[in-house]
């Protein structure tokens, strides 16, 4: 089904009433088979995506001051991106072209949708929807942080001002206490622990140790209610420090639950992860590079966490590190994935790779879920030259000019 958007015509006075009535008809249709419902420009909810059409030239002015009312109005932003329809005649297409360069000068993003009169023209009208509608609901989100960042992220510690200024998200620091209070008063799972270890090729994990596991997806769940998330990222070691249990069962079930969780307080792949959750739908991997062969195109990928919709098989085992607690070690959907990594000061910079999952190897000497992966060695290359931080985040399928063309609508060509 096409995302649902709204449109609102755009018209000079000077063009004959009848023919900008035939014209909009002509393309009623195909924005109604896009997704589109007609509404009064100042009428217009700010939480979906806004498309002016614009039926004929002499109207940028027309379309600027109504960009500014809508920014300006309540839930309104400045960073929405702006969407034009442009259509074959009456000069459309160059007031389309003059509006859009005065939104980009101005900081802003936007795209124009060309509609031809051709059979593909809903579909491309409602990829460019979508696109928009990912923009809007990160600048809606909520991203928790359950405690700092780990002590080794020294590259991916960015602040709620970054976070906000660049994808959007409101950072919302939850102090570690305020979780540890809530797993304290959060009865076990029972029903989770039991699937977990039924569902598992092999299980060599107390049950108690399990049954502890489980607590902490109800507790999490609470906070994710309390606070309104849309994601979050957790300080998980202090779990195993101080309290002898892990965070990877509960954030592999919220993952596969549909919110995007990550570990170790790494803001930016948690970013990522909401990023791609709302771009694709699917669950994504966050994971540390463990091996590079560049020249080969050989990449191995481990963590102790997954989501388990992304694996075909899977183990219940100890956390790597410490011995403790329950991890997960998956084997992945063999298959194309795509592999991303935000960063930079202003979490400006983007990593990206397409590759293929090719195999799942048993390393004791890694954490539990591993992955071999084939890429592009020159994309290796760059990760050894500028690394952009120590986790990259997996999503299943060949997304890059997908995630280009949404990241160009985000954050403008940076």
């Amino acid at each position: 089904m096409p995302n649902r958007f709204f449109y609102s015509p755009a018209v000079s006075p000077l063009h004959d009433a009848a023919a900008v009535g035939r014209l909009l008809a002509g393309l009623a249709a195909t924005l109604a088979r896009g997704g589109g419902t007609p509404v009064a420009a100042e009428e217009a909810p700010t939480d979906r995506p806004l498309l002016h059409v614009v039926l004929t030239g002499g109207t940028e002015r027309l379309v600027l001051e109504r960009l500014r009312a809508r920014a300006a109005g309540p839930g309104g932003s400045d960073r929405e991106p702006v969407l034009l329809a442009a259509h074959p005649t009456h000069n459309s297409l160059p007031a389309c072209l003059e509006i859009l360069a005065r939104v980009r000068a101005d900081g802003g993003t936007g795209r124009i949708v060309f509609l031809s009169g051709e059979a593909g023209d809903p579909d491309r009208l409602s990829e460019v929807v979508h696109l928009a509608d990912v923009a809007i609901a990160l600048r809606r989100a909520r991203l928790g942080a359950v405690g700092p960042p780990s002590e080794w992220l020294v590259a991916s510690s960015h602040d709620a001002a970054t976070v906000r200024d660049s994808w959007g998200p409101e950072l919302v620091a939850v102090p570690m206490s305020e979780l540890t209070d809530r797993l304290a008063a959060t009865p076990t799972d029972r029903r989770l622990a039991r699937g977990l270890v039924a569902g598992a090729r092999e299980s060599d994990v107390a049950q108690g140790a399990v049954l502890d596991a489980s607590a902490l997806r109800g507790a999490l769940a609470a906070l994710v209610d309390a606070h309104r998330l849309s994601a979050l990222t957790v300080r998980c070691f202090d779990l195993v420090t101080g309290l002898g249990t892990s965070g990877c069962l509960a954030l592999s079930q919220l993952a596969d639950d549909g919110i995007p969780s990550g570990c170790e307080g790494d803001v930016p792949s948690a970013v990522a992860l909401l990023w791609l959750h709302l771009l694709t739908g699917a669950p994504a991997w966050m994971a540390n590079p463990a091996r590079i062969d560049a020249g080969r195109g050989e990449l191995v990928l481990a963590h102790c966490t997954v989501p388990r919709r992304l694996v075909r098989g899977y183990d219940v085992q100890t956390h790597f590190e410490s011995g403790l607690g329950v991890a997960l070690g998956g084997d992945l959907v063999p298959g194309p994935v795509t592999l991303v990594r935000l960063g930079g000061t202003r979490l400006e910079r983007l990593w990206l790779a397409e590759g293929e999952v090719v195999g799942s190897p048993h390393d004791p000497g890694l954490c539990r879920t591993q992955a071999t992966l084939h890429t592009d060695p020159a994309a290796l290359d760059e990760l050894l030259r500028a690394p952009l931080g120590n986790h990259v985040v997996l999503v299943p399928g060949h997304r890059a000019a997908l995630l280009r063309a949404s990241r160009e609508l985000i954050l403008g060509a940076t």
